[in-house]
């Protein structure tokens, strides 16, 4: 399958090249040229498939004409080496728990799939150097570094802004060593984010080194995110029968996780509409209400890995909208929510339902509560397992949680970072020396 910029300034590449390169050269995201919807047959034999079952039809609707069917199934099996359940909270109500995973954040499910294509694609070209750059403002970091860690070939420098990712976060990357460098950057995750993109588009870096991206740009990462969906949709067949009306509602940073499901709708998926959930970073929001889009710097909140003012991932849903304000609006509806909300959901729904949220699912599930129309059944997606904002947690809920091993085994490694100013020459020096 040939995969377009959205720039389209440029001409289409191969599956391998759009992984590898991770931007286009005209700095557009790539988007598959054809997206295949599924019989409905699939739809009303998912409900007795299982989550592997699922996700490899789906991945081999994107990825099939280039990988081999018995290596794509592999690197399903191996990425999905865990659950990821559809549990009832209330009424009409359902989390979909996608922190079941080595680092305990819905990105496991890219992040992993991705190390294993460029693994597979970089044996193909004999292996030489690829370097990885991501720029995380939490989970994104400890996701990729995790999947990446000890893959041949492969360095990974994982940029962060300093002082603003949670403790847990931060050691889930920064302990690790090996093939997996940490760049502490004086500044917020958008400045992480444009170091990134001026690093693509920067000649001589690109003569010199073989660098790629593991950030939602990069189309390996967020394509095999609508996976889920799917599965999510399949159990709820499962526990219902066949649901009519169902709404999935995403807490939204860069937008990749959501523009995952809107694929998954374009595939055929019978969703009635989504819901982006933002803290207070509401650029969508108000794109949505005024046909504007208008980026700005993003403002610390207690959802941290949804601080981001300038979300790369909304090119993707124009391009997929065909630009059109009025049909984005027809499927997808916003909200925003500030600290203060966000800590009374935890709160409210830990002592209601007595289930436990983390802040970026909290926003996701305050949406339902005050979004969903009679008739519906909503989905929140729960993108990271709530011990990973122990303090922003345990304050809101006010009872002691316990924290899984996975973690525990993180803490008590030594952090490793180094610092990094805003300033682009000192990154590309920085780069250049690592060779």
């Amino acid at each position: 399958m040939q995969f377009y910029s959205t720039n389209r300034k440029t001409s289409p590449v191969s599956l391998r090249e759009a992984v590898v390169r991770g931007l286009a050269a005209d700095r557009g995201l790539f988007m598959p040229e054809v997206i295949r919807r599924f019989p409905p047959a699939f739809y009303q034999n998912m409900k007795e498939m299982t989550l592997r079952e699922i996700s490899f039809v789906v991945a081999e609707a994107f990825f099939g004409e280039d990988v081999e069917a018995g290596k794509l199934k592999e690197i399903v099996d191996e990425t999905l080496n865990f659950d990821i359940p559809l549990v009832q909270v209330a009424d009409n109500r359902y989390s979909l728990e996608l922190f079941h995973g080595p680092t305990l954040a819905f990105k496991d499910v890219g992040a992993r799939f991705m190390a294993r294509l460029l693994a597979y694609f970089n044996k193909q070209e004999g292996e030489r150097q690829v370097n990885v750059l991501v720029a995380t403002s939490g989970d994104t970091g400890s996701a990729v570094a995790n999947g990446f860690l000890d893959v041949p070939g492969v360095k990974v420098f994982v940029l962060y802004p300093q002082g603003k990712v949670s403790e847990i976060q931060e050691k889930q990357f920064t302990t690790l060593g090996r093939n997996i460098t940490a760049l502490e950057v004086s500044g917020t995750f958008d400045d992480c984010q444009a170091l990134v993109k001026n690093a693509f588009m920067d000649k001589e870096l690109n003569e010199k080194l073989y660098l790629t991206s593991a950030n939602s740009i990069n189309v390996a990462r967020f394509l095999p995110q609508s996976f889920y969906y799917f599965y999510a949709y399949a159990q709820l067949c499962g526990l219902v029968g066949k649901p009519e009306e169902v709404v999935f509602s995403v807490p939204s940073g860069n937008f990749g996780n959501i523009t995952a499901g809107l694929m998954a709708k374009r595939m055929g998926l019978p969703v009635k509409r989504f819901i982006a959930a933002n803290n207070r970073n509401d650029v969508f929001l108000q794109y949505l209400r005024t046909g504007v889009y208008t980026p700005r710097p993003s403002v610390a909140t207690i959802a941290n890995a949804m601080d981001v003012g300038d979300p790369s991932n909304f090119a993707r849903i124009l391009d997929l909208y065909g630009g059109s304000h009025d049909a984005i609006c027809a499927e997808v509806s916003g909200v925003s929510y500030a600290d203060e909300q966000i800590r009374r959901t935890m709160s409210e729904t830990f002592r209601n339902e007595r289930y436990l949220l983390d802040p970026h699912g909290a926003c996701g599930y305050q949406a339902l509560v005050d979004g969903l129309q009679p008739g519906e059944t909503g989905i929140c997606l729960e993108t990271a397992h709530p011990a990973k904002f122990l303090e922003t947690v345990e304050s809101a809920v006010g009872e002691t949680i316990p924290v899984p091993e996975k973690l525990q085994v993180f803490m008590q490694g030594e952090k490793q970072s180094i610092l990094m100013p805003v300033g682009f020459n000192a990154f590309k020096h920085f780069l250049l020396n690592q060779q």
